[in-house]
C-alpha cells in the first residue's frame, strides 16, 4: 500500500492562540480508526508581525477514504484554528 505525505498549513485565529495547545488539539482531532494516518511532525512558520502558522506533516495511506478532506474538516473545527490549507500531497518512496 502506498503512503502519502500531506502538508497542511493552519493559520491561527489570531496571534493570541497558544501554538502548543493548538498542536495538542490537532492531534486529538485527527480522525481515528486508521493506524496508518498520523502526524509525523509540526513546523512553525513566521507569517507576519509575530503571527506564526503551523505546518502539519501528515502521513496517510494512499487509498484513504476522502483524501485529505476529512482531516481538513476535523482541523477546521479545532478551537484556535483559523484557515486550513493543503500545501502539498506527494507519494512517499518505498
Amino acid at each position: 500500500m502506498s503512503k502519502l505525505l500531506a502538508v497542511i498549513k493552519i493559520l491561527p485565529e489570531d496571534d493570541a492562540v497558544n501554538l502548543d495547545t493548538l498542536k495538542a488539539s490537532l492531534k486529538e482531532a485527527l480522525p481515528q480508526g486508521n493506524k496508518n494516518l498520523y502526524i509525523h511532525k509540526f513546523e512553525e512558520e513566521e507569517v507576519a508581525f509575530g503571527l506564526k502558522a503551523l505546518k502539519v506533516f501528515l502521513i496517510m495511506p494512499g487509498d484513504y477514504e476522502g483524501g485529505t478532506q476529512p482531516v481538513e474538516d476535523a482541523f477546521a473545527k479545532v478551537k484556535g484554528a483559523g484557515q486550513v490549507d493543503v500545501e502539498i500531497v506527494q507519494t512517499l518512496p518505498g
